[in-house]
């Protein structure tokens, strides 16, 4: 095993052998936020009929021409048409339908004149402007034609895509199973939230990662098994490990250093793990475990708050992404300008938490503070991580550097914007 990976390499060792999860099928109301396991091909052509896009008139084109307010057009009225019903007869020459928006254009015509531009009536129309000639139509099949592809394969089902769902009768939806993830933390120091009176007495520390990581694999799309908290005893920690069969994947935090009561690394090996990484040359998380537990993937973060979240982000959210069936497991980074000197102590890739802001004169980052691994506030605060690359050990203020923009925190105004 090498000694250490980059982070690039660590990343492609750790989806390298990671497939998409099995298929299951969910109610077309349950599909929000999972992705479509299969192409889903429209049976009909959307819309399935010429319709309007309009309140209005429907006519032919050459009789509105030259509709003005200076020479308005008058036409008889032969019918009203609303949504969901179809025009009893075909629209005579030198006539208009009245039409509802949705409802299917009569034949013989051509335009829907909007009502804004006549007068609104229900016997005799008279149309002022010609503006829509030959327009607001909307053809048979402008949206899909039958045997189009109406979502793709891999696709992470939004609204708009529930509605194309809906729209071409697909009522139960193929879809990847949920990764199911066991969650463990481990440390003699580490109580619950609910023990927090001993964390008032100065005797232990909340475990936050117990909670970080859980909330994190909710994010992505995950279901949580949460195996606690362990003690500082492999006996324990085998114990514990039991509750992770039939997982999809183990993540536990802390116990992968090299301290003298980090037992994770003899435990899994004795219970059959074949371990592909144990550090990274990065900071904060150099301390990363990854290996096989089994079939189950298992990802080891380091204990400290930040370097655990850190972790999670390039690591572990690529992997269940990619067990979801996501085709882009990424987050997005974007060139930025940094607000802050920065000099760094070893030559690794550093991620540093930070504020990125859309600028009239760019995209800017500041730091969000101090940046101990232990200042969890800090990744509060940020909606991106900063890359440094481990050749650049002095960066200075105005200097461009890549950002790793975390999620909609990044994308997210205070103004409209429009």
């Amino acid at each position: 095993m090498a000694a250490a990976y980059s982070v690039q390499e660590a990343s492609d060792r750790i989806l390298s052998g990671i497939t998409a999860l099995g298929v299951e099928h969910v109610s077309l109301r349950d599909a929000l936020g999972r992705v479509l396991a299969a192409d889903i091909v429209s049976p009909i052509e959307h819309p399935p009929w010429d319709n309007s896009s309009m309140d209005g008139y429907a006519v032919r084109a050459t009789d509105v021409m030259n509709a003005s307010d200076g020479q308005p057009v008058a036409l008889p009225v032969l019918e009203t048409v609303r949504a969901g019903q179809r025009p009893s007869r075909a629209l005579d020459p030198r006539s208009a339908i009245r039409i509802m928006t949705g409802a299917p254009i009569p034949e013989g015509a051509d335009t829907v004149i909007r009502v804004e531009d006549t007068d609104g009536g229900e016997t005799t129309v008279v149309i002022t402007n010609a503006r829509d000639a030959g327009r607001n139509v909307r053809p048979r099949g402008e949206d899909l034609r039958i045997g189009a592809v109406a979502a793709s394969r891999g696709t992470v089902i939004g609204a708009a895509q529930i509605g194309v769902l809906a729209s071409v009768g697909c009522g139960s939806v193929p879809v990847h199973r949920r990764p199911r993830v066991a969650v463990l933390a481990s440390g003699d120091e580490l109580v619950d939230v609910d023990r927090f009176d001993e964390v008032r007495s100065g005797d232990r520390i909340v475990s936050s990662n117990s909670y970080t990581i859980a909330a994190s694999v909710r994010e992505v799309g995950g279901e949580v098994v949460d195996l606690g908290i362990v003690p500082d005893d492999p006996a324990a920690y085998t114990e514990r490990l039991q509750g992770a069969t039939g997982c999809d994947l183990l993540i536990t935090s802390g116990g992968v250093s090299v301290g003298a009561f980090d037992f994770t690394k003899d435990v899994l090996q004795s219970l059959g793990a074949e371990l592909h990484l144990w550090r990274v040359r990065m900071r904060p998380g150099a301390p990363l475990g990854f290996g096989m537990l089994g079939a189950m993937p298992w990802l080891g973060l380091p204990g400290n708050p930040v370097s655990t979240l850190v972790t999670f982000e390039l690591f572990a959210r690529p992997l269940l992404r990619t067990q979801r069936g996501e085709l882009r497991v990424f987050r997005r980074t974007i060139d930025v300008r940094t607000r802050d000197d920065i000099s760094l102590a070893a030559p690794l890739t550093h991620f540093m938490r930070a504020i990125v802001e859309w600028e009239s004169d760019g995209v800017w980052a500041r730091l969000t503070g101090p940046q101990g691994s232990g200042l969890l506030t800090s990744m509060s605060l940020a909606n991106a991580l900063l890359v440094v690359p481990q050749e650049r050990m002095v960066v200075r203020a105005g200097e461009s550097l890549r950002a790793l923009l975390l999620g909609e925190r990044a994308l997210s105004s205070t103004a409209l914007g429009v």
